[in-house]
């Protein structure tokens, strides 16, 4: 390795700081050592999550705070994005022996049966990684409610507002984080002038409740054919999902659920921390739960 690649690594290494580099390369793998999450066979809700070789680790510590400090055993489908080595899978598979883990090769089998009605879905399905999130989750749903969850979230206490929802049997609507602002490919005025709803703002699609009827492939196969909709990589699945969401019914969760960029956790049951604050899932997030005796329960 040449000096200036070593210096470049160091200053990536370091970027943020020791305490982030600390938590995120020494103690975060250290949630390989904790015990298994057994008996999440509890149909009341299903919890979908999409994987790879970059965040699974994350994920663990996403899967077992929500065990944790829920109390709940909701059962779990862990969707592989084709990217997990052999040794993640068994990973994963150990630490949640009762979950379903999905392989893309097998998913991308079944989804090419069902989505050959729907050609824009197909098609979107096969060029875009996150997709999976918008028709893999519900094909592989046994439940008739979804917690949708991504590997960037961290559990700090009992979501009681989520989990009232979520097993509330009069609970109709989906419900999500609201993000700091609305993130979409499409402009709301051009969905209410040609759909006919209002487009929920700043709908966030990294926390919440779906209503597996809400995502419905003839509305998607039509969301699908807004001019310029196939726009932003990162933004389309929110999109579809909240669009799906708005025309169905939808409601933001509390405050203390906001996606927020400052630092602290103050009394949030949980925090999500998107692309920009990423770093603080490490340095604050990790360490907050190390700091509570999170490893050690």
């Amino acid at each position: 390795m040449s000096l200036g690649s070593l210096v470049l690594k160091i200053r990536q290494k370091y970027k943020y700081g020791l305490c982030v580099a600390y938590y995120r390369d020494t103690i975060r793998s250290r949630i390989i050592s904790s015990a298994p999450i057994n008996g999440t066979i509890d149909p009341a809700c299903e919890i979908h999550v999409l994987t790879s070789s970059k965040d699974w680790l994350n994920l663990i510590w996403t899967l077992k705070s929500f065990y944790y400090y829920s109390g709940r055993k909701y059962s779990l489908c862990i969707h592989d994005d084709g990217t997990l080595t052999k040794e993640s899978y068994n990973i994963l598979q150990h630490h949640f022996p009762d979950a379903h883990l999905i392989d893309r090769k097998m998913a991308d089998e079944k989804m090419l049966v069902l989505l050959k009605p729907y050609p824009r879905c197909l098609e979107f399905r096969q060029t875009n990684h996150l997709s999976p999130k918008v028709f893999d989750f519900v094909a592989y749903l046994e439940s008739d409610r979804m917690l949708l969850l991504d590997s960037d979230v961290l559990f700090f206490q009992e979501p009681t507002e989520l989990l009232r929802r979520i097993e509330s049997p009069t609970y109709m609507y989906n419900c999500v984080n609201r993000d700091i602002a609305s993130a979409y490919t499409v402009e709301p005025t051009v969905v209410r002038e040609f759909m006919g709803f209002t487009m929920q703002p700043r709908f966030n699609s990294g926390l919440g409740l779906i209503q597996k009827k809400s995502i419905n492939l003839d509305w998607i196969e039509e969301f699908l054919g807004i001019s310029g909709i196939i726009g932003h990589f990162w933004r389309i699945e929110q999109t579809l999902l909240a669009l799906c969401s708005s025309k169905f019914g939808v409601e933001l969760l509390p405050e203390e659920y906001n996606v927020r960029l400052e630092k602290g956790i103050k009394t949030s049951p949980c925090r999500h921390y998107v692309g920009a604050i990423r770093h603080l899932m490490y340095s604050e997030g990790i360490k907050h739960l190390v700091q509570n005796g999170f490893l050690g329960s």
